[in-house]
């Protein structure tokens, strides 16, 4: 892959990984990602972030073919995941930077992840500006988008916003610019990184964006560290109105129902469901979490506001996928969604019911008591799984028409 000229001396200097479908070990990539990192050539030569250990000598080249390494003066680290800092430490061996500027949890970070001794690290306030020579950098703390250390780097001549995770995407390409790309095409890539990553901190989202309109920060370019870059006003708007959406979780008229089933018989409780949902005018989709990652769940929300979950029992409790989908959803924190719970038996037959309070006790509406099936089902208890999901759907509908 080759540098990427975004300004006058401002370089895409990063890495894609086209091969990565297991993101951060807790989201699929289809679709791989990128690691962005980004070269300033000023009074003051800066490079923004750094990427992927395994990828140190592809960013090492990148920023040969611009200038020697040695010739950087400033390291500005937005972010010390470390699939952006991994190559750090490499990077300060080579480039002996003047400065290395971070959050003040940016350094509580980098102490505790590298030998930092010798290090020339200094650490910026909220607001707090740099000027490299014909360019002055603002730095704009966002903590908790997502990791306490993170700040966004506001170029501020040029308009550029180095956004860090922030506005990111999990997309390999050749293509650098959203407009090469098209927006359409990114949308649903985009939602899924929101979904499985930024979503817990949707109230920060929308205060960051509010904060952003009251600077009167005005922008040519949005730049993150994962995915395609936003250049044109069109993709800009496109890019904070998508944000506001996802943020604030509009009901939207779809339906989920994950479900997990050992011999077929919560499976079959899934499918009449979907009938009972189909009846009353809803789509849906139907997730087996025995065949699917438990990120796959948080996909589908992002354009569904009705989550259905069913499990047989075993051993008193659901099935250990289903509870792995349900922990992953408390920890993202998914707000205005109706739903229900159902499941087999052939024992005792709590998961139903323990799912049904996982799903109160994540702030979902349950509209219908839980549906049980003793080892079944029999038409009887078909027939309860289709009206639960007339009732889901028509509660939905009631959501989405107010």
């Amino acid at each position: 892959m080759k540098t990427v000229l975004l300004k006058d001396d401002i370089y895409w200097v990063g890495a894609v990984d086209f091969n990565l479908r297991n993101f951060h070990r807790y989201s699929r990539s289809p679709e791989g990602s990128t690691y962005n990192a980004y070269l300033i050539k000023d009074k003051k030569n800066v490079l923004v972030d750094t990427v992927d250990e395994e990828y140190c000598g592809e960013l090492l080249k990148h920023i040969s073919e611009i200038m020697d390494p040695t010739e950087i003066d400033y390291i500005i680290c937005n972010h010390l995941e470390k699939d952006h800092s991994g190559s750090l430490e490499r990077i300060v061996e080579v480039c002996k930077p003047e400065k290395i500027f971070c959050s003040v949890m940016g350094e509580k970070s980098m102490k505790a992840q590298f030998n930092t001794e010798g290090w020339p690290i200094h650490v910026v306030k909220d607001g707090e500006r740099l000027n490299i020579g014909s360019r002055n950098i603002t730095f704009l703390e966002t903590r908790m988008l997502h990791w306490p250390d993170s700040m966004v780097s506001y170029l501020e001549e040029d308009k550029v916003l180095f956004s860090n995770d922030a506005f990111g995407q999990n997309v390999a390409t050749s293509c650098r610019y959203v407009d090469e790309y098209g927006s359409a095409n990114l949308l649903q890539s985009m939602k899924e990184y929101y979904y499985n990553i930024i979503l817990p901190y949707s109230p920060l989202v929308l205060r960051t964006l509010d904060k952003i309109t009251k600077l009167g920060l005005e922008f040519d370019m949005i730049a993150p560290d994962h995915g395609l870059i936003f250049r044109t006003k069109e993709d800009i708007k496109f890019l904070f109105d998508s944000y506001v959406e996802m943020a604030t979780q509009p009901y939207k008229l779809r339906a989920i129902i994950a479900f997990e089933s050992l011999w077929g018989a919560t499976k079959k409780m899934a499918y009449a469901i979907g009938d009972g949902l189909n009846s009353v005018g809803i789509p849906y989709i139907i997730i087996d979490a025995q065949e699917n990652h438990c990120s796959m769940v948080m996909n589908e929300l992002a354009n569904s506001s009705a989550l259905i979950l069913g499990s047989p029992t075993r051993n008193n409790m659901p099935l250990v996928n289903m509870l792995g989908v349900i922990a992953n959803l408390k920890g993202l924190k998914p707000k205005n969604l109706v739903g229900a719970a159902f499941g087999s038996y052939g024992w005792s037959g709590e998961s139903a019911n323990i799912i049904n309070d996982e799903l109160v006790a994540m702030g979902v509406e349950v509209v219908a008591e839980p549906v049980k099936a003793y080892f079944g089902p029999n038409e009887e208890e078909l027939a309860a799984c289709y009206e639960l999901g007339q009732k889901v759907g028509l509660a939905l509908k009631e959501k989405v028409n107010a």
